[in-house]
């Protein structure tokens, strides 16, 4: 099998899919990796490092395309790149297929393979190439950071020659992987915690890293069978918010990474929340990417908002490009020898549970269920 890695072009992503160690585990298994010059620079590897792993370096995208078998990239194929992709291929990176809906179509008219990396299932089995995990561990660690340096306070407690400072008090709104990587650093960092989730499952994980467990006393849970947010009643909702108020009002800093899979992000966050938070307190919108939990939430923007510092960046894993690289290329290692068959050959199985959560398109067809009944949908009358 032979893999090309292309060089990422979507502006400020440094991240590269596949780095130099990965290459040589890879060629132990038979598989050719090629790269296009000049894509591990952003995530400081070397085009020599790369050869010196056993890949061979193209100097042009065109080159690579027009001879590999499977493309392994982290942002999906712009519209130019897909034409250049030849019938057959298979293209591994993010899609996000419910809400890139054309460009699953453009895909599948192609004939190209489609795998989609954010809908690889959140299994136990799956574990090792869950890129939405790895990565929303950085993005994580690096809300904390972000927070600590807007904050005009420290974090630690101190006790100092002008008396005892108190510190800073941390709300995390959402305890998966970012948040509870968020927790995590909040608390080496010596702050106080707290954290809200609505799926009361996650208390446990809450506690043991030190922080403490704010949820509504009602007796709904947002947890799905497999492992995503889902949406709540509206008298959840209502006393969600009052409690969120409540807290928000004596908080620092607040790191929100509430997600609902193909939907806008819920607003958590409301204008009235922002205007109740001490002046100089901070925000950091882990959801930004897909509109924001806060209401004044400004995608890609740094804004003060009632005194208040907001902050929406996008792409957060790609600050930290070594590790982040470093982390989605073991996820891609894992799932190639999953999709390979003992000869080192790509084989789909839509009947395993994996395959067929990832693979969107196939032989010219969308064939990944939610998104093939989605495209079903689209074309429907709505009612009046």
């Amino acid at each position: 099998m032979r893999v090309a890695v292309l060089k990422e072009i979507e502006s400020g992503e440094r991240r590269v899919a596949i780095v130099p160690e990965t290459v040589k585990r890879l060629a132990k298994k038979g598989v050719e990796v090629s790269v296009e010059s000049g894509a591990g620079e952003g995530s400081c590897f070397r085009d020599g490092e790369y050869e010196e792993a056993g890949a061979t370096i193209e100097p042009s995208a065109e080159a690579l395309l027009a001879a590999t078998d499977v493309m392994i990239k982290i942002q999906r194929p712009t519209p130019a790149e897909i034409l250049k992709i030849r019938e057959g291929t298979t293209v591994i990176s993010f899609l996000y297929p419910l809400v890139n809906v054309e460009l699953v179509e453009t895909l599948a008219s192609r004939k190209i393979t489609a795998v989609a990396v954010d809908s690889i299932p959140r299994t136990t089995l799956a574990q090792m190439m869950d890129v939405l995990s790895s990565q929303a561990t950085i993005a994580g660690y690096y809300a904390v950071i972000m927070a600590a340096y807007a904050l005009p306070k420290f974090f630690p407690m101190l006790m100092t020659a002008a008396g005892t400072i108190a510190p800073a008090k941390v709300l995390i709104l959402g305890a998966g992987v970012a948040g509870l990587q968020a927790i995590a650093t909040a608390k080496r960092l010596g702050a106080s915690v707290e954290a809200f989730d609505t799926r009361k499952v996650v208390r446990q994980q809450v506690e043991s890293l030190g922080a403490r467990f704010v949820e509504v006393d009602i007796a709904e849970d947002a947890q799905t069978s497999s492992g995503y947010a889902k949406e709540l009643s509206d008298e959840y909702k209502r006393r969600q918010m009052e409690l969120l108020h409540r807290h928000m009002a004596k908080s620092d800093v607040c790191i929100t990474t509430a997600l609902i899979p193909g939907q806008r992000a819920p607003i958590l966050i409301t204008e009235e929340m922002v205007q109740a938070m001490r002046p100089g307190s901070v925000i950091v919108d882990l959801a930004a990417e897909q509109g924001g939990n806060c209401a004044l939430t400004e995608p890609g923007n740094e804004v003060v908002k009632h005194g208040v510092t907001i902050i929406g960046r996008l792409n957060l894993p790609s600050r930290l490009a070594v590790h982040a690289s470093q982390m989605y290329s073991r996820n891609m290692e894992k799932l190639l020898l999953h999709l390979m068959d003992k000869d080192g050959r790509l084989k789909i199985n839509l009947q395993e549970e994996i395959t067929q959560g990832c693979v969107i398109t196939l032989g010219g067809e969308v064939v990944q269920p939610k998104v093939k009944e989605l495209l079903s949908r689209k074309g429907e009358p709505r009612a009046s």
